[in-house]
This record gives structure tokens, C-alpha cells and sequence, in this order.
């Protein structure tokens, strides 16, 4: 038996838990689940506030840190990456451990014991992560592109630098598998920005930052922005939508073939020159892509020359087109009713708090597009109305809707992913044993449950 699975292992974790916990034990039914990863760990612990005036120290969470590293390392020597877990101790300190995982077709869920989203297809990823950018054949570079100036006003900001050879762009075209634009090319003609270059010289990278607008990658780390290279999980991702206004000068894409990232805004925000640009851009534009968003990019230039020029645009991202929006909501603080989000072009509906009467989904049955539905629990009137909406991908409900789909074989069969919405103080395993229902549906691996068993001795 694998050391995470042995309860000499977690002893500490309970014993913490136990100490800390003043009332999750003690309630009928009362139970404490978190959840522990290789670098990080989410428990329910109340831990003792430092002097005032003082910061926390490490020396004030000594205790859990080992505890926790103790767990940690059993996780590494296991190969596994996370572990949930929810115990239940008695008074007399009888002791039911759980734990969870591992859990190949399950995300981890947000800090606590319960599973994310349920991957029911393997490798499937939200619409939006599918959609390639749409032909844009009238776009023309802009007329402020000056490849040959670009490339006298650089060697003039910073001489001495070291360009890359001919060989060296046709290695980096070969490797990206695109074209590598002029202005590109006039860049790292002057600069391959490698570190090994600099030498002794460590305010050069600073100069060459400074001379282009935007810290430089290296011409070999210079890489495609295409939907892969963007995270998400999948309830975030399927809860967007790929869209693009007539006005936008850059496609509203989760990534492009197109999109060639080149450098950084010291943020974490990448620099790209777009290939594909929206309606009303200019192929060559340069775009910032951030890394607090999911879909689409700011415009910063029209041009490479014009970014080292000018500097930086207003960011604009065009306006969102008339009409009603593909992603709707309905909750006390949005639409009031489904009638009001159900449009053709419906492909989001997510379903929140609700103090009226539970809704029905009449209304959105046989739109051709709607492929996400989430429900807060307790808001949909038949949940068996679901059955209707044959294009959904993509479903997260609470454990009794699921629990009516179930019985009455109508879970979508279409589904790559699903989710169970639940409150963070509903027992985890009644939640994971329904989720290893959903998985079993799509013969997928399910959550693997471990009980450990222990007495502890009185408080």
C-alpha cells in the first residue's frame, strides 16, 4: 500500500483538524474536508493570529507545514498530483478518513474536497478553445509598416547588438511552422535577444526593451498563440464565447495560429504580431494578450513599426455587436426570465440565484446553438426538460437534477464535460459517488475512493 494511503501518514492532518475544529465534528453529520496538493494545501483550519503589528511567520505554522509536507511527500512519491480528502471523528475519537483520488478523468475542485468538472471525453475542449480564426482575404498591412526603417531606427537605438543570421530565421520559421512577417524579421535581424549575447552587459537587455516597447523573447522562445497555449478549465471555457464585432480589429479568438508571440508587457501580458486579424485590423498589427483573460487580445499598434515608433495604442477591442448577448444569465441581478435569453444565437445559459418560482427551459428547447447550461440547484422547474437541448457540451447541475436525469436515463449523451454545482457544506462523498455515476456512463475512470479507519482516543 502506497504511503499516501496509509493513515500513519495523515495522523497529523486529522489531529490539527480536530484541535482547530469547533464545531464541524460536533454537528450531526459533521465532517472537515480539504484538499492537498504538491505545492499547495487547502484545510479548514482556524490558526492563531500573530502579536499585532506582526506578519504571519513560518515559525506560526509550523505545525501544519509539517503535517502538510508529510502528505506532500507521499503525493510526489506516489505520482500523484492532488488528493482531497473528508474525515469524521467521534468524540470518542473514532476516526473515518476518505480520501480521493487519484482522479484521471475529474479536475480539482476550487479549494475544497469536491470534484471539478468531469472530463466525459478524452482530450475534448470548450467550442470556443475549437474555433480557428475566420479569413479575413481584404486585409492588407498597415501603411504605417515600414520594414526597412523599422530596422535603421533599431540599429540606431541599440548598436552593437547581435541579429540573428538568415539560417537562424529560417530555423525559427521552421520550427513554428509559419511565415515569419517582414517586420519580424527586421527585428530579430538586429536583435536575436539571447541572453548568452550580453555578456558582461546587464543593462543590455533593459536598452533593447526600452528601444522596441516591450521586453524581448529570445528569437527560440518566440512561439504560436494558438488556443492550445491558453489555460482554462472547462466550467470557466465553456462559459465563453468566440465572438468578433464587425467593428474589432482583432478576432475575439481564445488563441490564433496567427498570433506570433514575441514579447511581454513585464506582467505577464504577451506581445504578438496578429496574422489574422479582425474585420476592420491590419495584418501584421500588433497585440497584447493577456494573461487575466480567456478570449480575445488588445490592440496596441497597427504596425511592429508603429509600436517602435509611437508606443503602445489604446488597447481597443471594438464594441460587442447589437443584439442579444450568445451568453446569457438569468438571476435576481440579470435577466428575470429564460424567455429573455432564448435567441437563435443562444449559446451560453447560465441559470444563478433565483427567488421566484423554479424556471422552465421551455423556451431554449431546440435552439440550434446552445451548448452550455448551468443550473443553480433548486431553479430548474423539470430538470427532464434538459433532455430536449441535444447540442449541450457541456452541463453543470446540482445533485438532486442530476440525481432526477439519472433515474430517468436522460443525461445528455452528448456531453464532453459535466460539473455538479454544490454548497461548500454538503458531505463530499455522497458528491463523488455521483460524479463515478457520471463517469461511468462514458466508461471513463472514475474517482478512486480510500477509507481509512482509525481511533484517535478521546479529546
Amino acid at each position: 500500500m502506497s504511503a499516501i494511503h496509509d493513515f500513519a501518514t495523515w495522523e497529523p492532518v486529522v489531529r490539527l483538524l480536530r484541535v482547530g475544529d469547533t464545531r464541524g465534528f460536533a454537528a450531526p453529520g459533521g465532517h472537515i474536508a480539504g484538499r492537498v496538493s504538491r505545492g499547495s494545501w487547502s484545510l479548514p483550519l482556524n490558526r492563531r493570529q500573530p502579536p499585532p503589528g506582526r506578519a504571519y511567520q513560518i515559525e506560526d505554522m509550523r505545525d501544519e507545514t509539517d503535517a502538510v509536507e508529510r502528505v506532500q511527500g507521499a503525493l510526489r512519491d506516489a505520482g500523484f498530483d492532488d488528493i482531497a480528502f473528508v474525515a469524521e471523528i467521534a468524540p470518542s475519537g473514532r476516526t473515518l478518513l476518505r480520501l480521493f483520488g487519484p482522479a484521471p478523468a475529474a479536475e480539482p475542485g476550487f479549494g475544497g474536497a469536491h470534484p471539478g468538472a468531469l472530463l466525459l471525453v478524452d482530450g475534448s475542449v470548450p467550442e470556443p478553445w475549437r474555433r480557428l480564426p475566420d479569413p479575413a482575404p481584404g486585409a492588407t498591412v498597415a501603411p504605417t509598416a515600414d520594414p526597412a526603417l523599422l530596422e535603421r531606427t533599431l540599429r540606431e537605438r541599440i548598436p552593437g547588438a547581435t541579429g540573428a543570421s538568415e539560417a537562424e530565421l529560417a530555423a525559427a520559421e521552421a520550427r513554428l511552422g509559419v511565415t515569419l512577417p517582414d517586420e519580424l524579421r527586421a527585428l530579430y535581424r538586429v536583435t536575436r535577444a539571447r541572453w548568452e549575447d550580453y555578456g558582461d552587459d546587464h543593462e543590455a537587455a533593459e536598452r533593447e526593451s526600452e528601444a522596441v516597447g516591450c521586453e524581448l523573447l529570445p528569437l527560440t522562445e518566440a512561439y504560436v498563440a494558438d488556443a492550445a497555449s491558453r489555460h482554462f478549465d472547462w466550467p470557466t471555457g465553456a462559459m465563453e464565447a468566440a465572438v468578433t464585432p464587425p467593428d474589432a480589429a482583432v478576432q475575439g479568438l481564445a488563441g490564433s495560429p496567427g498570433w506570433i508571440v514575441f514579447g511581454d508587457n513585464g506582467g505577464g501580458d504577451r506581445i504578438a504580431v496578429d496574422l489574422t486579424p479582425g474585420p476592420q485590423g491590419h495584418t501584421g498589427q500588433i497585440i497584447m494578450i493577456s494573461h487575466e483573460e480567456d478570449m480575445g487580445a488588445g490592440l496596441l499598434a497597427d504596425s511592429l513599426t508603429d509600436l517602435v515608433l509611437k508606443g503602445y495604442g489604446e488597447g481597443h477591442r471594438g464594441l460587442r455587436e447589437d443584439g442579444p448577448p450568445v451568453v446569457a444569465r438569468v438571476n435576481t441581478g440579470a435577466l428575470k426570465s429564460v424567455e429573455a435569453a432564448a435567441h437563435p444565437g443562444l449559446e451560453v445559459l447560465s441559470i444563478g440565484v433565483w427567488e421566484g418560482e423554479p424556471l422552465s427551459l421551455a423556451p431554449v428547447v431546440g435552439l440550434p446553438r446552445l451548448r452550455t447550461l448551468t443550473a443553480y440547484p433548486g431553479t430548474l422547474a423539470d430538470p427532464l426538460e434538459i433532455a430536449g437541448l441535444t447540442g449541450l457540451e457541456f452541463l453543470e447541475l446540482g445533485p438532486d437534477d442530476w440525481r432526477a436525469l439519472l433515474d430517468a436515463g436522460a443525461v445528455p449523451r452528448g456531453l464532453s464535460a459535466a460539473a455538479i454545482e454544490v454548497r461548500n457544506s454538503e458531505h463530499p462523498f455522497p458528491v463523488v459517488t455521483l460524479a463515478n455515476e457520471l463517469l461511468a456512463l462514458w466508461n471513463r475512470p472514475l474517482i478512486t475512493v480510500t477509507t481509512l479507519e482509525a481511533d484517535l482516543g478521546p479529546a
